[in-house]
This record gives structure tokens, C-alpha cells and sequence, in this order.
């Protein structure tokens, strides 16, 4: 299971330069949402945000900020940033939903047990008479 720990982020939201005041702006906006606790970030086109993954993602406040027209720095070193934060952050998201299972003994048969589980197609059900090309 994932630590609750892990789940807390703090990330750095930077925006262009070329559009003064967007940080204020989005300060106003990104405030006004529960679970998360914005501050003024060392530049003045920069916020840090403080949130819980249970709550949201670095890429879900980004998009909702460009989806009502801000824009990001997008130079090189950011972009790469921000990709590999969306990616880690996107991992973990899927990881908590996966169950914690034990396999350390017997992993053959608990893998067996979960694919048996699931909805496939390996039942045919056409008669063996007809499954045969003769």
C-alpha cells in the first residue's frame, strides 16, 4: 500500500513570463480550492502548491489553469519538469487503486486465482463437434 506520506506533493506551478500577473491571478483562483494551499513561489511568475494526490494532480491544476487561459513557461527545462512530475504522480495514482496482495508463496496460484476472476474469452462455447475443421 502506498504511504499516505508519498500522496503529499509540493510543486512549483511557473508561468510565462511574456504575461505579467498571471501569478496573482491564479493565486486568487487555485485559494478558493479545499485541499489545497497555495503560496507566492521565489519568482514573481511562480506559485507553490501544497496538495494531497487523493485530492488532485500537478497535471489537473495545470490544465484547469491553461483551460481558462493562462500560459506556462514553456521552456525546455520546464517542460521535462513537468512531464516527469505528471508521470510519477500519474503512477501512483494507479498504483493505489491495485489491491495488495501477498506472493510471496505460491505466486503461480494466487496469479491464477485473480486471472480466473476476471472476465476473458478463453471459454469457448461452441460444441467440440464443430470446433474441428474436418
Amino acid at each position: 500500500m502506498t504511504d499516505t506520506s508519498e500522496l503529499e506533493k509540493q510543486r512549483e506551478i511557473v508561468f510565462s513570463e511574456d504575461l505579467p500577473g498571471q501569478a496573482d491571478r491564479a493565486f486568487q483562483i487555485l485559494s478558493g480550492l479545499p485541499n489545497c494551499k497555495v503560496e507566492h513561489g521565489e519568482t514573481m511568475n511562480s506559485l507553490r502548491v501544497s496538495y494531497s494526490l487523493e485530492h488532485y494532480t500537478l497535471e489537473g491544476l495545470e490544465n484547469a489553469l491553461t483551460e481558462v487561459g493562462f500560459s506556462l513557461d514553456q521552456s525546455m527545462l520546464r517542460s521535462i519538469e513537468r512531464n516527469v512530475i505528471y508521470y510519477s504522480e500519474d503512477t501512483i495514482c494507479h498504483n493505489m487503486d491495485i489491491p495488495m496482495q501477498l506472493t510471496k508463496k505460491k505466486i503461480r496460484e494466487v496469479f491464477v486465482k485473480a486471472y480466473d476472476q476476471e472476465p476473458h474469452g478463453d471459454h469457448d462455447e461452441t460444441p467440440p463437434e464443430l470446433r474441428d475443421y474436418k
